[in-house]
């Protein structure tokens, strides 16, 4: 059974951040251990990387050899490929709507001031396991927006390489030669400190997310926290509860510390879902993984009205939002605190997480409240330049020195002096 909060009671919002801070609280768990083998990494390099490989994954193979990742691409079902391709399309179409634009602006005293993106020189790319969703989601970006060198870690399964992952890498360009097959955060180690990528992006389990937290004082990585996938659903008493259900358990067979949540304002289809999950569970091939998951951060929150209901889910902040409600679009632009959201029946966030074009790297533990998912901008830095002309400094200078004069920083005021009347 999952737990219920009754939001209707006075403090309810403190009984619900106590709730999500318990599994927020669980990602610094981990980072002791994350700490000592970056660390390692970071001294002795690969004779580090295949320690921990041997000793978490019985991996003695780092770089896969052309032969053996055409083999597994050879390997791979047809209908597979082709899906992967329909996929990679739909991605590609819509995030290339998304390229920056450069900004330049010359006033009337022909100054000119610029606004410049340019692509990263480098990016790594962690995709866990056998999902080549996830590769598409960062790789199509990171090619649209001309990175030259793309590097992949992908753990193996049963000391073998993902055929999909494999075939999903030569779709986006990735060279053979810039793929390793390592896991967890060792496999950011290697991204950060023996390829030196500028960037490291891509989901991952607890470790994972730590390690990219603790690399990033010596690389970027997304500015959201991507870790064991989220999804809150809005449902009410027109809602087809298998449609609820399903869409919960969908997130939580990922991992055992992924968050499902449900909140509504109809008693009944708590009692239901409650009811129902048992029979859902039975045949299931995660069985153990989603039990977990949902006795650890499973949870219905029963809210009376549109208000609370709209105030949970932005306290909550999940990755993934769902709105099953007869009204849902009366809830657009009112819940601004997710990664994605999915409005009505026919729009589950499963379908999101492979063929809807949308990107499925997106913020958990709460962090879609100040950051966006994977975009193209990911992938390029900006900076500013500027060309002044003598006409152009005159004019602002008077307001530089003077601001500079209160900030007592007198060199800041001659430098600026300096240029007028030369």
């Amino acid at each position: 059974m999952l737990k219920v909060i009754n939001y209707t009671k006075k403090n309810s919002y403190k009984k619900l951040e106590k709730f999500l801070n318990k599994r927020r609280g669980k990602r610094q768990s981990e980072t002791s251990t994350v700490i000592r083998i970056l660390n390692d990494i970071k001294k002795n390099k690969l004779i580090a990387v295949k320690k921990y490989e041997r000793k978490f994954s019985s991996n003695n193979i780092i770089y896969p050899s052309i032969r053996e990742i055409n083999q597994a691409i050879n390997s791979l079902d047809k209908k597979v490929k082709k899906s992967i391709d329909k996929a990679y399309l739909r991605i590609l179409k819509f995030h290339k709507l998304q390229k920056p634009k450069d900004i330049k602006l010359i006033d009337k005293y022909k100054n000119k001031i610029e606004y410049k993106n340019i692509p990263l020189p480098s990016i790594g790319i962690y995709v866990p396991s056998n999902l080549p969703s996830s590769l598409l989601m960062n790789a199509i970006p990171a090619r649209l927006a001309k990175i030259k060198n793309i590097y992949l870690s992908n753990p193996r399964i049963k000391s073998k390489l993902d055929p999909a992952v494999m075939y999903a890498a030569k779709k986006c360009g990735i060279k053979p030669s810039r793929i390793i097959s390592v896991g967890g955060a060792q496999a950011i180690g290697h991204l950060a400190y023996i390829d030196k990528c500028s960037k490291i992006v891509g989901p991952g389990n607890l470790y994972v997310a730590s390690a990219k937290k603790i690399v990033s004082d010596d690389v970027g990585t997304e500015s959201i926290l991507a870790g064991p996938s989220e999804v809150t659903v809005i449902a009410d008493k027109f809602s087809n509860i298998n449609q609820v259900l399903l869409s919960l358990l969908a997130q939580s067979e990922h991992d055992k510390n992924c968050q499902s949540i449900l909140i509504t304002n109809d008693k009944k289809l708590i009692s239901e879902c409650n009811l129902k999950i048992k029979s859902f569970l039975k045949n299931s091939n995660r069985k153990k993984i989603v039990q977990k998951s949902l006795k650890n951060n499973g949870l219905i929150i029963y809210a009376k009205n549109k208000k609370k209901i709209i105030e949970c889910a932005n306290i909550i902040s999940p990755e993934h939002l769902e709105i099953l409600t007869k009204d849902f679009r009366s809830y657009k632009n009112k819940i601004t605190n997710a990664g994605s959201i999915g409005l009505g029946k026919y729009s589950p966030v499963a379908s999101s997480d492979y063929a809807v074009g949308v990107n499925h790297v997106l913020g958990c533990y709460g962090s879609s409240k100040y950051a966006s998912g994977l975009n193209l901008s990911d992938f390029y830095k900006k900076y500013s330049q500027f060309e002044l002309t003598k006409s152009g400094i005159e004019s602002i200078s008077k307001t530089a020195i003077e601001l500079a004069l209160y900030e007592n920083l007198s060199f800041h005021a001659l430098s600026i002096k300096s240029r007028l009347k030369v």
